[in-house]
């Protein structure tokens, strides 16, 4: 009888043990799923609230992943103590007390005194915005990755011996919610909206973890258990630590830079950062998934000649469709990052290093991000580190290390002595062709050798690789440079078209001015998108024949090379606002550009963001207004909304005129500034403008997109009887506010 207690108590506690071990995994899973689906969904947001604060910069997304991925280290190496300095139960409390810090900084906002940014040191002020605002709900849910499978590792589950498979499924939660946010969140909610269902997912998950750590504390037969090696692990020397992070650094790095890529040229938006991130996490899920999808030795002959077609774009990506671009970028970034996650996933531990190995994979991604978003715009005049990346990222295939190394060297070397000669300013100027396309079509000859004989030989790739290196860069030197200027917001460069006669500014791959070189005095005839035939010109002759001489007041948001300032007449005051003062100077140097200098006449040239340093102008200061501020082909999205539009409303004189430039390869605006103008009030009209065919050939004009805005019919002058110029249409077109924006949108409706 006294032993029947004993046995109760002995099968109970089993029971409980069974129980539990059973249900690990999806408990576990399913917490993971929720923890990864928050920590990526909490991104593309919570940097789209900050975008406007910043002219719409492609380099807040750029910034944001540095801070994320340095959250994430910080998260990893909290993991890494608390799994290997606490016992399980005390661990879970402290997390669980963390997590419960963290609630004070919900709802996710911007805070006060955060609202306005410096007009210089950009990068710190917005890391230490994310800090404040994001920084200790981040780091609390950037743990949970590698804590849970440690925690896993000590259930008694078949599996928990290699959890690693769950970090697989978990990445399966952030593509996830990359995926919604893309087609459910960003084009359905508001940020307010966001912001409180991402609350209210953090508290669900404090307490999925909360009953995380319960089934594990429940199970008393296997809780102190050591899990049997996975026998896939190496030991963690020194080389294997710096492998580990050498192999986590390129993708990472490559990750920013391919996205600031893509996303200055089309639009920073969310959803075009989100497409590179959820590459990233879908190559984290294949690569640590049981049954490899690719094997290493295809992703290491599929990456050259890959290599190659992206360079071919990086020359010729003006001339070509965008969909080919978006698919050679993304697919080899894909790829790229596939073989160094599957190479990283090859060298793992076992489970007792689990929470070092994730710590150091971490450090790698801080160091290729900071390296690319920190670093490289202080080394480079241009973005130099997306091509040396793309190189990187070659070196990542195993061969690169193995097989006849003091052949490889040699054409290495072979392959750098070609490429160097090509660059050597001296050799270009006497020897080289000043048309890039002769690059192009080289680097294309290159990438479809290397896709038909399939080089196998790793020393012929060595020289493969550096030789078509080489050529790209001397298409970026031999261009006609004459001053190139990076900043926060992009690469400005001018540059002497190949038969001399213009010089023109360009920002990315959007030219924003041209000048004729032989017009060395007087007024400079104003080229591009401001010729007299043009539309930009046509509106504000409009507003001038109203004022008819009288004194007025003009702006213009976006100086550009300053060409709209030669169309300036008698008794005109012109505000210009500007974001970059790279642009600025590039403007005002007269050995560059004359229309600041010739036809400035000491008008102020304001510095900042246009809507905060517009917002600080009295009411009814202008007569007409002019926005044309573009990041390459890039929109600001927030000077698109109906918050930005009535700011520039108030800023009017009740008959001025509001004149948008919406040229784009891209998206289609017009139908988004008619649904403004319907929210609004205001009247408009909308005009494709082509150069005349006298004019078009050879004389840097290009094609434009404008719209003209006003409060009445009346107030739009000869406009309204113009044919030239048509009734706005917006059709079922959702107006953008500073809450809700459609870019994808605007992209479907253009192709």
């Amino acid at each position: 009888m006294t032993m029947q207690p004993t046995i109760a108590a002995g099968s109970s506690a089993r029971n409980t043990g069974t129980i539990a071990s059973r249900l690990a995994l999806p408990a576990f899973a399913a917490t993971l799923f929720l923890s990864a689906f928050l920590l990526f969904s909490v991104q593309p947001f919570f940097a789209k609230l900050v975008l406007p604060r910043l002219g719409g910069s492609p380099g807040v997304w750029s910034v944001a992943m540095v801070f994320f991925q340095t959250m994430l280290l910080f998260g990893y190496g909290y993991a890494h103590l608390l799994s290997t300095r606490l016992s399980l139960r005390n661990a879970a409390i402290v997390h669980l007390a963390v997590m419960a810090t963290a609630l004070a900084f919900l709802p996710v906002e911007i805070p006060a005194g955060w609202s306005k940014p410096p007009q210089t040191g950009q990068t710190l002020w917005l890391l230490g915005l994310f800090t404040v605002s994001i920084g200790l709900p981040f780091f609390a849910v950037s743990a949970n990755g590698p804590l849970l499978q440690a925690w896993f590792s000590k259930t008694g589950h078949r599996h928990a011996a290699d959890p690693y498979f769950l970090y697989g499924a978990s990445n399966i939660g952030s593509f996830a919610s990359l995926i919604l946010y893309i087609i459910v969140l960003e084009p359905l909610l508001t940020v307010t909206s966001q912001s409180l269902a991402w609350s209210g997912g953090f508290v669900a998950l404090g307490f999925a973890i909360a009953g995380c750590g319960f089934l594990v504390s429940s199970n008393k037969v296997v809780t102190d258990r050591q899990p049997a090696a996975s026998g896939k692990g190496t030991q963690a020397d020194w080389p294997t630590k710096l492998r580990w992070v050498g192999l986590s650094a390129v993708p990472s790095g490559l990750l920013v830079a391919v996205t600031a890529h893509v996303s200055m040229d089309i639009a920073a938006a969310p959803f075009l950062w989100v497409i590179p991130l959820a590459l990233f996490l879908l190559t984290f899920v294949l690569a640590f998934a049981r049954k490899p999808v690719f094997t290493i030795s295809t992703l290491s002959n599929l990456l050259p000649p890959l290599a190659a077609l992206v360079f071919f774009t990086m020359v010729m990506g003006s001339l070509l469709p965008v969909w080919f671009l978006l698919v050679c970028h993304l697919g080899f970034f894909f790829l790229a990052a596939l073989l160094a996650h599957s190479v990283l996933v090859s060298h793992r531990p076992d489970s007792n290093g689990l929470t070092e190995f994730y710590m150091w994979m971490s450090l790698g991604g801080v160091i290729g991000g900071a390296f690319t978003s920190l670093v490289s715009p202080v080394l480079f005049n241009w973005v130099a580190e997306y091509p040396l990346l793309i190189v990187a990222a070659l070196m990542c295939r195993p061969q690169a290390w193995t097989g006849n190394q003091r052949e490889t060297r040699i054409f290495m070397w072979l392959g750098l002595l070609v490429a160097l000669s090509i660059n050597n300013p001296l050799i270009a100027a006497i020897a080289m062709p000043k048309d890039p396309g002769f690059y192009a079509l080289c680097i294309a000859a290159f990438a479809m050798t290397g896709a038909v004989i399939r080089l196998r030989s790793e020393a012929l790739h060595g020289f493969f690789v550096v030789l078509v290196a080489g050529l790209f860069f001397a298409s970026q030197a031999v261009g006609g440079a004459v001053s190139v200027e990076r900043s926060f917001f992009g690469v400005v460069k001018a540059f002497h078209t190949p038969d001399g006669r213009f010089t023109v500014m360009a920002h990315g791959t959007t030219a924003h001015g041209a000048i004729r070189n032989n017009e060395l005095t007087g007024k400079p005839t104003p080229l591009s998108y401001y010729h007299e035939s043009l539309g930009i010109a046509s509106a504000l002759f409009a507003a001038q024949e109203k004022l008819a001489g009288k004194p007025a007041q003009m702006a213009t948001i976006g100086l550009g090379a300053g060409a709209i300032l030669c169309h300036r007449k008698p008794g005109e005051t012109w505000t210009s606002y500007e974001i970059d003062q790279a642009v600025v100077d590039m403007a005002a140097d007269p050995k560059l550009f004359r229309f600041v200098s010739n036809c400035g006449n000491g008008d102020p040239v304001i510095l900042g963001d246009a809507r905060l340093t517009l917002a600080k102008e009295p009411a009814g200061k202008f007569d007409y207004l002019l926005i044309d501020a573009f990041s390459s082909d890039s929109i600001p999205v927030h000077l698109l909304t109906v918050e930005a539009l009535e700011l520039y409303r108030s800023k009017l004189q009740q008959d001025g005129i509001l004149a948008i430039h919406i040229s784009n390869r891209y998206m289609e605006l017009q139908s988004v500034v008619a649904a403004l103008a319907r929210e609004t009030g205001m009247t408009g009209r909308a005009g494709i403008f082509h150069p005349p065919a006298a004019l078009a050939k050879g004389e840097q004009l290009n094609a434009s997109e404008v719209v003209v805005l006003a409060n009445s019919e009346a107030a739009l002058g000869s406009i309204a009887a113009d044919p030239r110029w048509k009734p706005l249409a917006a059709g079922d077109t959702t107006a953008w506010t500073d809450n809700y924006s459609n870019v994808l949108a605007a992209i479907a409706r253009r192709f």
